[in-house]
């Protein structure tokens, strides 16, 4: 019989209170950037912060991932070196990692999963890197359903796929438009989001086809529908994006996917387990559609846009649930028709005559009439969003998580006046703490249900009682000393946990294993340091050229590759005929995309079903 498929849940932290309050909440793993290198700037930690995370995590068998994922400089490379090493000696279970580099650095065994940025798209290039030693593949955002199945049945390397949170509308690690725009490089943390701005789409002859829109901005991804699909199609960690992301949003993002993943889990008939150990407690109703969003979509997971669209065009803010409509309104107070009840504190929006969203807080809620925060002159028959439920975010913020672990427990007499507590949980985890009783007399009243009472006391702890058999009949034991007894064996069990607890280790490289795809690498490889080139140089590669943040081209270069395609969104493209399909294709190309300064030009690859954006230097 074959052993259970163990799932995990992922969850993005950008400190380590957020990353503890993830594990609480149900994940099953939390990945985290270290103090420099990670693709979030904004979102470094100290090597003692992640220390504190690794010594939570595992005792619920929770991984803990650092993220090391951007390119390298080789005048950085004995720096990361060093901080690699420090990773490793304070138990990290593993690197995100996209520059090849590391591979060639002087590191210890410390386990390596190639990072999306690392642009997974095909059986090729995921049966390269399970080669050459990564134990897992994160597989980039626009794969379907099918195409993940292919890589899963190709590769025996365990799959990673997102499944909440925002996009990059590039395939990843395939962005050069922020460095090119203002020098602040996406593959070094510092990605400046150019795909948030609002554009003018511009054909040949300089004509507006599209005017002051969002048409880069994408949706959030949100596949809680498809876990049991993306499970049966190979996936075995479910990562959610989002470490910039407060310590609510992760809060109510986890504990959503956590009672998805469970309730896939016991209705599989053993066929999958979850990862990590513990029963978790939120003392909240989680709700995604509640917590920041810019609309959602599950993105090509079905191996085509969904028909209602995948960008977020009118705006790249959290838009929120529609409440109601504007009845009048003086900038005073407003008179709405609402299909939900308002709180005080309510964070309202809409969109104001020039189609731009527009936002503002309520101070006060009586019956229908609503009082901004702020001067508001809105239009009757303006529809009203609700982007922040203040009662919600109150009930994250009041709530206390807890996870603890199932802990049965045996009291039975031994020779010699000793009095033995045997403790075992559900994990193979089981120790035994022994005390001596000088005089065990026997009792007038019954002594079973104040001893289970003083064996239940197990707060503070990581353990909650599970089955309790005492064996110890009428004899009397102090309450202290049964306290101490369970103390002790408590401390016994904690100490097991952590020294069995197992970690995974570096696969080897396979020396002879071939690049594929073109020999001659380009700026879509991204290599930014000598240790990488020679690494590729090893696999294959007859020429390298390099990452544009170490030698900036000259010309127009290629800054987006992107499965997102404008034809298709704004009903041009001329392979598929949908509800918002124009009949006739009358773009005069080739077209551009002018933010202020900015301009892009685009491609359309239709053999591909791509689209390209090109930029000078």
């Amino acid at each position: 019989m074959s052993h259970p498929t163990p799932l995990e849940l992922l969850a993005p932290a950008k400190n380590a209170d957020i990353a503890i309050e993830a594990i609480l909440a149900g994940a099953d793993a939390v990945y985290m950037g270290a103090s420099s290198h990670g693709a979030r700037q904004a979102a470094a930690n100290s090597v003692a912060d992640i220390e504190r995370v690794v010594s939570f995590a595992h005792r619920f068998n929770a991984k803990v991932y650092a993220t090391v994922n951007t390119i390298i400089y080789d005048s950085e490379i004995s720096a990361v070196e060093k901080l690699i090493r420090s990773l490793y000696q304070v138990g990290v279970d593993a690197l995100i990692v996209q520059d090849m580099g590391i591979l060639r650095m002087d590191i210890p065994p410390i386990e390596l999963h190639a990072s999306t940025q690392c642009d997974i798209r095909d059986v090729a290039k995921a049966r390269f890197l399970s080669e050459v030693g990564f134990s897992r593949l994160v597989l980039a955002r626009e794969l379907s359903l099918s195409e993940i199945s292919e890589i899963h049945q190709a590769v025996p390397t365990p799959l990673e796929a997102f499944i909440h949170g925002a996009l990059c509308v590039s395939y990843s690690g395939d962005c050069r438009a922020s460095f090119m725009a203002n020098g602040r490089s996406a593959n070094r943390g510092e990605c400046a989001q150019i795909c948030r701005l609002p554009y003018d789409l511009v054909d040949a002859q300089g004509h507006v086809l599209k005017a002051n829109s969002h048409l880069l901005s994408l949706r959030d991804l949100n596949r809680s529908s498809s876990i049991p699909d993306m499970a049966r199609a190979g996936v075995t960690s479910f990562k959610i994006e989002g470490r910039l992301k407060d310590a609510a949003y992760v809060k109510n993002t986890v504990a959503s996917y956590h009672r998805i993943l469970n309730r896939f889990v016991s209705e599989s008939g053993g066929e999958y387990v979850r990862q990590s150990y513990g029963r978790s407690s939120v003392g909240f109703n989680p709700s995604l559609d509640k917590t920041f969003n810019r609309g959602f979509t599950s993105y090509f997971l079905t191996g085509k846009a969904p028909d209602k669209g995948i960008a977020s065009l009118s705006s790249p803010k959290a838009i929120g649930l529609k409440v109601g409509e504007v009845v009048n309104s003086t900038p005073r107070f407003i008179t709405a028709s609402l299909s939900v009840p308002l709180t005080n504190g309510d964070g309202l929006g809409y969109f104001n005559r020039s189609g731009i969203f527009t936002g503002f807080r309520l101070n006060r809620v009586e019956g229908n009439r609503l009082y901004p925060a702020t001067p508001q002159s809105i239009p009757a028959g303006t529809v009203l969003y609700r982007n922040r439920d203040k009662e919600f975010d109150d009930s994250i913020s009041a709530s206390r998580s807890s996870r603890t672990i199932e802990v049965d427990m045996a009291l039975s007499l031994l020779p010699d006046s000793r009095v033995a507590l045997e403790l075992s949980d559900h994990h193979g985890h089981s120790v035994t703490s022994t005390v001596v009783v000088p005089e065990l007399d026997s009792a007038v009243t019954p002594q079973e249900a104040p001893r289970r009472k003083i064996l239940n006391k197990l707060g503070g702890t990581t353990f909650h009682a599970g089955r309790i058999v005492d064996l110890v009949g009428q004899y009397f034991i102090p309450a202290s000393t049964l306290a101490s007894l369970r103390r002790d064996a408590i401390s016994l069990l904690e100490s097991d946990i952590r020294t069995t607890y197992k970690f995974g280790y570096r696969l080897p490289e396979k020396a002879d294993a071939q690049l594929p795809g073109e020999a001659a690498l380009t700026i879509h490889d991204n290599v930014a340091n000598r240790l990488a080139r020679e690494f590729y140089l090893s696999h294959g590669a007859t020429s390298v050229t390099p990452a544009v943040e170490v030698a900036r081209p000259e010309g127009e270069i290629p800054v987006m590759t992107t499965r997102y395609c404008l034809r298709r969104e704004l009903g041009h493209c001329p392979r598929y005929s949908g509800k918002r399909h124009v009949a006739a294709d009358t773009w005069s190309q080739p077209l551009y995309l002018v933010s202020g300064r900015l301009r892009l030009r685009v491609e359309f690859d239709c053999k591909n079903c791509r689209m390209n954006l090109y930029t000078n230097s």
